[in-house]
């Protein structure tokens, strides 16, 4: 068995008895120095354990969205017409896709962005029949399905007063061909030759009519390479001119990629403060072509796309993924000898930003708060020590002066 006496010779902490040791208004203040220096110190490493570091780096895109990207987009064209308005989508691969409708919204406004109606819904389009298709025969309006009877039957009606005719037999030369189709011409009755020149004229396209302007908003999803987003007008029964048309428009919103909430992105700047300022770059911004004088001004916006992802921490079973776009824009106006439009070219980076949070062991603040108290500690009752030996010694010569 271990006696008492052999335990306490292990005591790191040997204790001076209390009538040996004295107090002195130096070691009290130094004392209390001591004491505000780890104060301040604890602070200071306690600031730094709560307050969040990250790492920056950038990578190759490894984006977890797929091939494709989302453009959110909301402008107001204040001289453009949601009857003409077209939204179009071409990549450097090739794509082309005109006129999209299924995720795009259009609101008529007048020239102040006041909107003057409920959304604008076109007409029905035609439907374009493809070879091979199977067609719905009840549904065709002004068609007529061909058999063997009814084939026969319509081969010998006249197209207006559905007179037979006979076949013709007469010479083949100039002459007599033209004198046959004027006299079939005059067996026509007049009235129906003027329904026959008012339907060919309608054929003919008309200038488009003036009217107010139109707030497009929706989103479409294009490819990750070099592409164009394009607004401009386009009809198939009117005209333009283009030396008249204003493509002046005001961005409301514009943004890549999936939609941040602004509490999640409010979240992610106490990681990193510039977070998003990018995000949506052209918010707000006006592009209005004021001088009358140009004509067949395009205006072009050229983006450069870059992803930044963010992976936080909270503990070691809590990893949170945020993606977010962000881009660059150089906008100019410039004339061109087509149609005015306006047009986004956006280019996105093949590499990206990635944000990790880099987090901080509860045991590795303990151990630097132990650091700071026994460093303060000691090196206060060394300066104690040479302080108090220094008294000492020059109260010693003072003593030895007077002898």
């Amino acid at each position: 068995m271990f006696s008492s006496s052999k335990i306490k010779s292990v005591d790191f902490y040997r204790k001076i008895p209390r009538d040996l040791t004295e107090a002195s208004l130096s070691g009290a203040g130094l004392s209390i120095i001591a004491a505000l220096a780890m104060m301040f110190l604890f602070g200071m490493e306690l600031n730094d354990y709560l307050t969040v570091s990250t790492t920056t780096s950038i990578v190759v895109d490894n984006s977890s969205d797929g091939d494709f990207l989302r453009i959110d987009f909301n402008i107001s064209f204040p001289a453009l017409s949601c009857e003409f308005a077209s939204v179009d989508v071409s990549d450097v691969l090739g794509t082309n896709r005109l006129n999209i409708t299924k995720t795009i919204r259009k609101f008529s406004i007048d020239p102040d962005l006041r909107p003057t109606g409920a959304e604008f819904r076109s007409g029905p389009l035609p439907h374009y029949i493809k070879h091979g298709d199977e067609v719905d025969e009840e549904t065709n309006e002004g068609s007529v399905a061909l058999n063997s009877a009814s084939f026969d039957k319509l081969s010998h009606q006249e197209t207006h007063g559905h007179h037979e005719h006979e076949s013709y037999y007469g010479d083949r030369d100039t002459d007599t061909l033209v004198k046959t189709m004027e006299d079939l011409v005059d067996s026509i009755p007049q009235e129906d030759q003027k329904i026959a020149l008012e339907d060919k004229s309608n054929v003919t396209k008309r200038p488009a009519p003036l009217s107010g302007g139109c707030r497009i908003e929706g989103y479409v999803r294009v490819k990750k390479v070099p592409g164009n987003l394009i607004i401009s007008a386009r009809s198939g029964s009117h005209s333009f001119d283009a030396s008249k048309m204003n493509m002046s428009h005001v961005i409301s919103h514009l943004s890549f990629g999936k939609t941040v909430s602004p509490q999640v992105l409010n979240d992610v700047k106490r990681l990193i403060p510039y977070l998003g300022r990018s995000h949506d770059k052209l918010n707000g911004r006006s592009f209005i072509n004021h001088r009358d004088l140009d004509a067949n001004v395009t205006i072009e916006h050229y983006l450069q796309v870059v992803k930044t992802e963010v992976v936080t921490t909270k503990s070691s079973h809590d990893h949170r993924i945020i993606e977010e776009y962000e881009y660059t824009a150089h906008s100019s106006l410039a004339q061109s000898v087509y149609i005015p439009v306006a047009k986004f070219h956006f280019e996105l980076s093949p590499m990206q930003v990635l944000v990790t949070e880099d987090s901080k062991s509860f045991s590795h603040f303990l151990t630097n708060v132990c650091a700071i108290i026994g460093g303060v500690f000691t090196v206060a009752g060394i300066l104690d020590s040479i302080f108090h030996n220094t008294i000492r010694l020059m109260k010693k010569v003072e003593i030895g002066k007077n002898y």
